[in-house]
């Protein structure tokens, strides 16, 4: 179930300034719209199938204050997040999974900064909280997530994943800047051996 907070901005492109008119439809404006909740609550259902994760699943879409009050309430993190997961136990495990809260706004921000759409990013979103709600734990476990989403992530179409990207290498921008500078010069009694640090 995809529910949508009352005081998210339906249309997130709305609030994005436009400029002159054009006779190019604006591609980018299409990108941040949010998409609907029939389409999301279909990939829910075929995500939920790849993870094979029985049990209802409630997707909220919110906003980053919301998300940074839930991640101050039940983590001690007074930040706002991009994604939160709440497993459900005991009893009712059986017929209820748990809940996805997802901030679009940092989905939003996510997403320009991958270079995708925004309904693309909330589905990368979507599918790492459902690994979440499964079991997985990627800050404590020895790669079992980022492996189960990467597999999974390729079997839904999508793009690199959350861990992938925190654990990625520095982006071909900041490799060109570090190659621009030149190198300080070292005598050959002060350079270190391959495992070392300076």
């Amino acid at each position: 179930m995809i529910i949508l907070d009352p005081d998210l901005d339906p249309d997130p492109a709305a609030t994005v300034k436009k400029s002159a008119p054009t006779l190019v439809p604006d591609t980018t404006e299409r990108s941040r719209r949010l998409p609907s909740a029939r389409t999301l609550s279909r990939f829910l259902a075929e995500a939920q199938a790849a993870v094979r994760l029985r049990g209802q699943v409630t997707v909220l879409l919110t906003t980053d204050a919301a998300i940074r009050g839930l991640n101050r309430r039940f983590r001690g993190k007074n930040k706002a997040t991009d994604v939160l997961s709440f497993p459900v136990g005991g009893p009712v495990a059986a017929e209820v999974a748990g809940d996805v809260a997802i901030s679009v706004p940092t989905a939003l921000r996510q997403a320009a900064g991958q270079g995708h759409a925004l309904s693309v990013e909330i589905k990368v979103l979507i599918l790492h909280g459902l690994l979440h709600l499964a079991g997985f734990d990627h800050e404590t476990d020895a790669g079992q997530m980022a492996r189960r989403e990467r597999l999974l992530r390729a079997r839904l179409r999508l793009p690199q994943g959350l861990i992938e990207r925190t654990d990625a290498p520095q982006t071909s921008a900041s490799k060109r800047v570090k190659r621009q500078r030149p190198a300080p010069k070292r005598s050959a009694a002060k350079r270190p051996t391959r495992g070392t640090r300076s």
